[in-house]
């Protein structure tokens, strides 16, 4: 199965996005070629850019603290595991108290460095970062593997309470809702104001099949359609009917 996440407000399209680009940095920065380092730092400096909204940090404090309160109400039903709700409350805590903890903006002891800010500059423009554009870079590309990963990992750690705090989130997130095995008809599927409390779709398709979902949702409908994958035409529908899970996941 290959499963589809579509948010449903710009909240949840941020946190996802910053999951993804932290995967990302992690992967990068844990090999040794010079060109996977650069594909790590490109990726902090789109870390930089999506948190550039001052309030992201306060933003998720406030929602880490909202989860808290709704988790502790839970302890009065019989068929909650209260070391696992304990845990889950530990892991808030620890979250909460590390972005406490964060001082200035987000990414502030990079912008604050000349030298990785120049880099920036230039790896925005096609082709920027050559060696004669940026020697200095080029150098560093050129350091032992170890000293470039330790460079990256520094760059990393300060954000990192910010990484502990979504990915709570989003793991209460998705483990929130009940999923429904439905059948899209000749690949479009309607719900009427089925998304209306929803904060994010997750739809698993069999991955054999030569299509993927096109999802369109507000408070009024949900719309799928499924189309072909790979068609180097024009974007047609897959007109065979298509079962799918669907779970519409609420904070």
């Amino acid at each position: 199965m290959i499963c589809y996440e579509q948010p449903l407000n710009e909240r949840i399209r941020t946190l996802l996005r910053l999951e993804d680009l932290f995967d990302k940095v992690a992967f990068f920065s844990a090999k040794k070629d010079a060109f996977q380092h650069h594909s790590a730092l490109v990726t902090l400096f789109e870390i930089l850019d999506v948190t550039s909204r001052a309030d992201m940090k306060s933003d998720l404090l406030q929602e880490l603290e909202r989860q808290k309160h709704a988790l502790e109400v839970l302890r009065r039903r019989p068929d909650i595991s209260e070391g696992a709700l304990n845990q889950v409350l530990t892991n808030i805590q620890a979250a909460s108290q590390s972005m406490l903890g964060m001082s200035g903006k987000i990414g502030e002891h990079m912008r604050d460095n000349e030298w990785l800010m120049s880099i920036k500059q230039r790896v925005g423009i096609p082709g920027g970062a050559c060696e004669f554009d940026l020697p200095s870079y080029h150098y560093w590309l050129h350091q032992d593997p170890a000293v470039r990963r330790s460079d990256l990992n520094e760059w990393l750690a300060p954000m990192l309470p910010l990484e502990n705090g979504f990915s709570i989130v989003l793991h209460l997130l998705r483990n929130s809702g009940k999923t429904i095995l439905h059948t899209a008809h000749r690949g479009v599927y309607q719900q009427i104001g089925s998304a209306r409390v929803a904060h994010m779709l997750c739809l698993k398709v069999d991955e054999s099949l030569p299509c993927v979902p096109e999802i369109s949702a507000n408070k009024y409908a949900l719309n799928i359609r499924f189309v072909i994958s790979g068609s180097r035409q024009k974007t047609r529908i897959y007109e065979e009917d298509v079962e799918f899970e669907l779970t519409f996941c609420n904070l």
